[in-house]
């Protein structure tokens, strides 16, 4: 990240919220599961499949946490009445993983076996490092009850998800396999793109060996096209895997991927707690930090 960029991230604080959202509404669908529904729509006319994300984590009430899962819950519904090329992703944190992990148990058991139910599936996304064991566990938990319509996030960055993989591999995971956006230290992630993107290939050779679902969740030009190198020169079969992309990001890249063929999947987030997962976003990524510098001098036009 350049110099100029580091310093509008460390100045997001102090950036009007209503200029943020002006510039992060791109990247999540709207306030409403209407509006995550069209959208789903819409990308399903581009070739595109999605998975609907309820915003909202680290939930400290169980009052919250209710209805954080009641909203996810009703995004089963819209995929089963709607008929959506499309499942929910979900964050423990945000169906009370912080209050109490058997109440947090039950409320994702209920949602992934409604799912099951409709023939649908659900993603437990991955949250930062104090939460990655709890996250895997609950997730064997719920595979040890019989269910099989729930997959889990690897994070390449993190030194332990190689052994993650392996152990994961004697359950046949479904993985998504992303690089990590939190900031975590360096004993127990890398830190340099080039470290990271080195395990990122390391892993995703790993799940194909292991003959598990993979899901290529990355924007990165350097890990796409070794994939669909390593895709082509390996003959995978298109219904082992697919890319994973976030709404309204490299949208041109996410084009040209469907147009050769491959599966591609739209990380759809709603809700009206957008604040915390734009700056995420915002931070994330350097060329946006840029859109809103300039966004605070043009009033987010």
């Amino acid at each position: 990240m350049s110099l100029f960029n580091t310093l509008v991230v460390k100045s997001l604080p102090l950036v009007p919220k209503s200029i943020v959202k002006s510039v992060a509404s791109r990247y999540i669908a709207g306030a409403h599961l209407s509006d995550a529904v069209a959208t789903v729509q819409r990308l399903d006319k581009l070739g595109a499949r999605s998975t609907v994300d309820v915003l909202g984590e680290f939930v400290s009430s169980r009052e919250r946490a209710v209805h954080e899962c009641a909203a996810s819950s009703s995004v089963i519904d819209a995929i089963q009445t709607h008929n959506l090329p499309a499942y929910l992703s979900v964050k423990l944190t945000s169906l009370g993983l912080d209050i109490d992990d058997s109440f947090c148990y039950a409320n994702i058991r209920g949602l992934v076996e409604k799912a099951h139910n409709i023939g649908s599936f659900v993603r437990l996304d991955m949250e930062n490092s104090p939460y990655t064991t709890r996250t895997l566990d609950i997730y064997r938990k719920i595979r040890a009850e019989g269910f099989t319509n729930i997959g889990v996030v690897i994070q390449a960055y993190m030194h332990r998800s190689e052994q993650d993989i392996r152990e994961l591999a004697t359950l046949n995971a479904d993985v998504r396999l992303c690089k990590g956006i939190y900031i975590e230290d360096s004993s127990i992630a890398f830190r340099e793109r080039t470290e990271i993107q080195n395990n990122y290939k390391k892993l995703l050779r790993l799940l194909v060996e292991h003959n598990m679902n993979v899901h290529i969740a990355t924007h990165d030009d350097v890990l796409i096209d070794d994939a669909r190198d390593f895709i082509a020169k390996n003959n995978i079969a298109k219904d082992t895997y697919e890319f994973q992309m976030l709404l309204g990001v490299r949208e041109e890249k996410r084009d040209a991927i469907i147009k050769e063929g491959h599966g591609m999947r739209i990380y759809v987030p709603f809700g009206e707690d957008w604040y915390g997962y734009s700056t995420r976003r915002l931070k994330e990524n350097p060329q946006v930090a840029g859109y809103v510098m300039k966004a605070m001098f043009t009033g987010g036009k």
